[in-house]
């Protein structure tokens, strides 16, 4: 089953900013999962999930997603690390802080509008 939402808008929230908060949430349980992985394995889906504290079925995904990438790899005594991960790590940290200065961007961008309340 896919992570994205069905597109439906919420009360106060349109799709743009709905989609954009989905991603981030992924990625941060990616992220966790793989800071997990790395400090108890091999480690197998169940006790990812009660570590966690978050569904199987969202576990098998961001599995699913980390292998594809190459960040961890099965085992038969559950998944591991490989060494991608290494170099995965800090270039995420490049992305953060170069979205980090979008967002500040973006946040002056907003704050000129004359359209946005003081």
């Amino acid at each position: 089953m896919d992570e994205m939402d069905d597109g439906r808008e919420t009360p106060g929230e349109g799709g743009l900013i709905r989609r954009l908060q989905t991603e981030l949430e992924i990625m941060q349980r990616h992220l966790h999962m793989l800071q997990t992985i790395k400090a108890n394995e091999p480690i197998g889906i169940i006790r990812l999930a009660e570590l966690l504290r978050h569904p199987q079925h969202k576990i098998r995904y961001s599995l699913r997603i980390l292998e594809q990438e190459g960040l961890i790899r099965p085992s038969p005594e559950g998944a591991v690390t490989t060494e991608k991960m290494r170099e995965f790590l800090p270039q995420l940290e490049f992305v953060l802080r170069e979205m980090e200065t979008t967002v500040r961007k973006l946040r002056e961008t907003l704050g000129a509008s004359p359209h946005m309340p003081p």
